[in-house]
């Protein structure tokens, strides 16, 4: 799925290589634990749903979906701080609901950490459901590890 989706102040549009240091700008404000370049190089050349979200021109947030044998999973969602509570992560969510969707994924899979409360909020919001937890999946401050909530909602060809 190549599609340009467009609003007034928003784009989502496919990750390219060259949005990396942006994406990576993004990914290192929003969290206190990113992601490298490396593994963003890595989701790119495998061929996973990257997809990057432009707010009045400029790079707001990121969305990665995989999508294998009937199954979606959400890698990474994330909106710098800066550009939150605008919407921008729920329309980054509903985008990737559409595109797993469409490449035949009847469920959808995600891990949050449970101390994330406005991420569980909107994925809640989207009929996300707990089934399961991922004990010491985070890695969290002085060198401890956080719990991962696994989260799945159903899909359906109108998402």
């Amino acid at each position: 799925m190549n599609a340009v989706v467009r609003s007034e102040n928003w784009e989502i549009r496919r990750m390219r290589e060259a949005d990396l240091s942006d994406v990576i700008n993004v990914e290192r404000a929003g969290y206190r634990f990113p992601w490298t370049e490396p593994v963003f190089r890595d989701c790119l050349r495998v061929g996973y749903g990257c997809w990057l979200l432009e707010y009045e021109g400029q790079t707001a947030g990121h969305l990665i979906v995989s999508v294998v044998a009937g199954e979606a999973h959400i890698l990474n969602l994330c909106v710098h701080p800066g550009m939150q509570r605008r919407g921008l992560g729920r329309e980054l969510l509903a985008h990737g609901l559409y595109s797993a969707a469409r490449l035949g994924a009847d469920i959808i899979f995600l891990e949050v950490r449970p101390s994330n409360r406005s991420a569980l909020r909107l994925y809640e919001s989207a009929g996300f459901g707990e089934v399961g937890q991922r004990p010491g999946y985070y890695p969290a401050l002085g060198g401890r590890r956080e719990d991962a909530l696994i989260l799945a909602r159903p899909l359906t060809p109108m998402d």
